[in-house]
C-alpha cells in the first residue's frame, strides 16, 4: 500500500513537471532582461508575435499579470519581480546540467577565464608545461576582469583576485599576492634604493587604479608629499612604462617576478607589502567531479606551490641597491591554501 502511494506521488510530481511552461518562463527571462517584446523576440529568433503570445500563456497559467505596457515601454509588474529571480535561477541550473552532460569529462575542450596581467605574466610561460603533461586536454583561455558567467559562456572555472569565497561556487585559495617597487636598473642606478617613503620623493612614479603610493605609506609617519606621476588604468602599462625607464612603479609580484628574474626591472627595496586579495581557483561545484577540472586544479596547486613569494624584507644596504645586485634572492613563503568555503567578498 505504500509503495503504491509512493509511485502516485511520483507521478504526480512528474505530472506537474509536464505542465509547467517552461519556454514561456524563458521567454518571461528574456522580455525582463530586454525589456522589450521586440529585443527580446530578436534575442530568441522568434517573432514579437510569438514571444506577446507566450507571454499572455504564462500570465493566463498564473492568473497574474507578469508586465505592464505603455506603449513600447514594458516594466514588470510587482508579480513579474518576485518571479523572475526564481525563473533565473532555475534556468541557470537546468542549463548547467545539461552543460555537465555535454561536455567530455575526461579530456577535449576545457574552457577557463583569469584576469589579463595574470595570465601575460605568470600564466603563459608555464602552459607549455601544461600541454606536455595534459595533451588531451584542449585548453582555451578567455581574459577578463569581470565575474564568470559560467553557463552562458560554457566556461569549466576561473582564476580570480579575490578577498574571499562567494556562495554557490567551489572556491580554493592558490597563493597570495604582493606589492613591491620596480624600476627600470639605470633608474635605481640614479636615485638610490627606496628605504622610508621619504625616498619616495627622489623617484618620478608611477601610478595605476590599483596600485597607489598611499599603500607604501611608513606606520606613524605623517605624510610630507603628493602623490603625482603618470597614471595607468592597466597593471600591464604600468610594468611596461617602469622597464623602460620612466618611473618607479608598485606593481604585484606575480606579474613582476619574471622581468625581475631576467634583469628587465629590478626591486627599489626589499620591502614586499601583502595585498588584500588572493589568487583562487572558481568553478561551479557539479564541474568540478570532472576529470579534466581536477586535472587542471592539481597542476595549479604545483605551480602555485612552487611560485617563490617576496616575503616582507628589511630594507637593502646601498651596495645591495646598485643595479648588479637590486634583484635580491626572494625568501620563500608558500601560500596557505585552504579548502573551499562559503562567504562573502568574492570580485
Amino acid at each position: 500500500m505504500a509503495e503504491r502511494r509512493t509511485r502516485k506521488t511520483e507521478a504526480g510530481k512528474a505530472r506537474s513537471f509536464e505542465r509547467l511552461p517552461l519556454n514561456a518562463l524563458r521567454v518571461f527571462e528574456a522580455v525582463a532582461a530586454h525589456k522589450s517584446f521586440a529585443e527580446a523576440a530578436h534575442a530568441l529568433h522568434v517573432t514579437p508575435a510569438a514571444v506577446s503570445m507566450q507571454v499572455r500563456a504564462l500570465e493566463d497559467y498564473l492568473q497574474v499579470a507578469l508586465f505592464g505596457r505603455n506603449g513600447r515601454e514594458v516594466a514588470l509588474t510587482a508579480e513579474g519581480e518576485a518571479l523572475l529571480p526564481g525563473v533565473r535561477r532555475g534556468l541557470a541550473e537546468l542549463q548547467q546540467a545539461m552543460q555537465l552532460l555535454r561536455h567530455s569529462r575526461d579530456a577535449g575542450l576545457l574552457r577557463i577565464s583569469t584576469v589579463p596581467s595574470f595570465m601575460q605574466k605568470w600564466l603563459l610561460p608555464r602552459l607549455p608545461q601544461f600541454r606536455e603533461q595534459h595533451a588531451d586536454i584542449d585548453l582555451q583561455v578567455h581574459t577578463s576582469s569581470e565575474a564568470v558567467a559560467f553557463t552562458e559562456g560554457g566556461f569549466h572555472a576561473a582564476l580570480r583576485m579575490s578577498v574571499g569565497p562567494s556562495p554557490g561556487l567551489y572556491h580554493e585559495k592558490l597563493m597570495d599576492e604582493w606589492y613591491v617597487a620596480v624600476c627600470s636598473p639605470e633608474l635605481l642606478a640614479r636615485h638610490g634604493p627606496v628605504r622610508s617613503t621619504a625616498d619616495l620623493r627622489r623617484y618620478p612614479l608611477l601610478r595605476s587604479t590599483d596600485e597607489s603610493w598611499a599603500l607604501w605609506d611608513d606606520a606613524g609617519q605623517q605624510r610630507t608629499w603628493q602623490e603625482s606621476g603618470l597614471a595607468f588604468d592597466q597593471a600591464l602599462a604600468l610594468q611596461a612604462a617602469a622597464e623602460q625607464g620612466q618611473g618607479l612603479a608598485l606593481t604585484r609580484w606575480s606579474i613582476a617576478a619574471q622581468d625581475l628574474a631576467n634583469g628587465r626591472i629590478v626591486r627599489a627595496s626589499e620591502r614586499a607589502i601583502r595585498h588584500p586579495r588572493s589568487y583562487w581557483f572558481v568553478c561551479p561545484e557539479g564541474y568540478l567531479s570532472m576529470p579534466k577540472v581536477q586535472r587542471l586544479l592539481a597542476w595549479l596547486r604545483a605551480q602555485c606551490a612552487g611560485f617563490a613569494m617576496p616575503g616582507d624584507a628589511p630594507a637593502p644596504s646601498a651596495a645591495a641597491a646598485m643595479p648588479a645586485t637590486s634583484a635580491p634572492a626572494a625568501t620563500r613563503l608558500r601560500s596557505r591554501r585552504r579548502p573551499a568555503s562559503r562567504g562573502r567578498g568574492a570580485k
